[in-house]
């Protein structure tokens, strides 16, 4: 049986031994829009639980638009010119918009990326948002939570307040888009470090297609409506990354719209859990670093019985990511410890995705084929790395018996899957 897996820009293609009872999980699709552009125009005009984009700007002067950064393939070069069309409609001409690119504790967007994600007819309009100069935000109060909110200046600022992002599944807030673009998009390292603590990082209900009762949704939402969440245009995308549906409009009703189309387009159901899965963290963009490409083993952990095995092929190209997660992924070597470290010391950089990756340890075996991520990491990751894939693969086989059942995931956090 021969599988393409997405991985980088070009995929990769194994060939998976015989005698075993395999279950192909492919990313179910929408089907594109015939014509996107029109779709945009009506959705703005007439949008969700909300007055049309252009009537909210009368009166306004400046607006602040909240864009995704290079790890999502959102359709930014599509959906912002409507966006500017209907503000300059409104009375808010395009020096005095700002488009802030959501990094939330990633990495800076670099001139190319910025032309990628807003076109180079844009890129002046473009600011990174920098999460670690807690001087650039704003203090909006507390949550009723106790979470401190600080959100950027630049958005909190504007008189209009605007975000543009994609729903797919998100591995704590259940999925993407809306409210996301505001904290921790836009959030300093005060608010994401909270956002991110054991508190909401534990919580059972903070996974994979949930959105009802997750305590960080609702804690996500309130923060947005601290900071002015005026309006939102969300999308969801075929496989081929295409337009397949808009949701504009009010914060709140139209990501929810978005949510139910993406749900009912995506969830796997299964009968019963599988031995072992084989995934990926989707390819190029999100499979850029380590810390990216954890998302595909949260996402299949939900099919695997306990004591079960996930194998994940990742290109990793830029490494593990910011220095704070390459450095501790070298100083904690076992799971456990590290779970338990974290309970007793102020939340840091990134520990959170460490977290989500040792809490499905404590469950199944990890094995990983990650070319991009140096050699001298291998002897501290939370299972054993593999230089090939065909040496993965037999690693993986070598501890199944024939008969096992093997869920294959393609397109890794892409399939949102869960066990009936």
């Amino acid at each position: 049986m021969h599988v393409q897996l997405a991985f980088g820009k070009t995929g990769l293609d194994v060939a998976l031994p015989e005698g075993y009872d395999y279950r192909l999980l492919e990313a179910r699709s929408a089907t594109p829009l015939e014509d996107a552009d029109g779709a945009l125009a009506r959705a703005l005009l007439q949008p969700i639980a909300s007055p049309a984009l252009a009537h909210l700007a009368r009166g306004k002067k400046t607006a602040a638009i909240s864009v995704c950064d290079i790890t999502r393939p959102a359709p930014n070069r599509t959906v912002l010119p409507h966006v500017l069309r209907s503000l300059a409609q409104g009375g808010i001409q395009r020096e005095n918009v700002t488009i802030l690119i959501a990094t939330g504790l990633h990495r800076p967007a670099t001139d190319a990326e910025i032309r990628e994600i807003a076109g180079g007819d844009l890129a002046g309009l473009v600011k990174n948002h920098n999460a670690r100069e807690l001087r650039e935000h704003r203090n909006l109060g507390e949550t009723n939570s106790g979470t401190p909110v600080y959100i950027d200046e630049r958005f909190v600022s504007a008189d209009l307040h605007i975000t543009l992002g994609f729903i797919e599944p998100h591995l704590m807030l259940g999925f993407s888009g809306g409210r996301k673009l505001v904290a921790p998009g836009l959030a300093a390292q005060e608010t994401i470090k909270v956002l991110h603590s054991p508190k909401f990082m534990r919580e059972a209900r903070a996974v994979e297609g949930s959105i009802e009762d997750n305590p960080l949704h609702r804690e996500l939402l309130e923060i947005a409506a601290m900071a002015r969440h005026d309006f939102i245009v969300d999308v969801a995308l075929a496989r081929d990354r295409r337009i397949a549906g808009v949701f504009a409009g009010n914060a709140l009703e139209a990501h929810r719209a978005g949510v139910n189309f993406v749900r009912k387009v995506l969830l796997e159901q299964m009968a019963q859990p599988v031995d072992a899965v084989i995934t990926t963290a989707a390819g190029y963009p999100l499979d850029l670093t380590y810390y990216q490409a954890i998302k595909g083993v949260t996402a299949a952990s939900h099919i695997v019985k306990p004591g079960g095995a996930i194998l994940l092929f990742a290109e990793c190209r830029e490494g593990p990511g910011a220095p704070e997660f390459r450095r501790m992924l070298k100083e904690n070597p076992n799971h456990r410890e590290f779970l338990e470290k974290i309970r007793m010391r102020p939340v840091e950089v990134d520990q959170w995705q460490l977290e989500k990756l040792a809490l499905v340890m404590e469950r199944l075996r990890v094995l990983w084929h990650v070319p991009g991520l140096g050699a001298d990491y291998h002897p501290t990751l939370w299972g054993a790395a593999y230089h090939t894939p065909h040496e993965a693969l037999n690693a993986l086989f070598a501890d199944l018996p024939k008969g096992a059942r093997i869920g294959v995931i393609p397109e890794g956090p892409y399939v949102l899957a869960k066990v009936a």
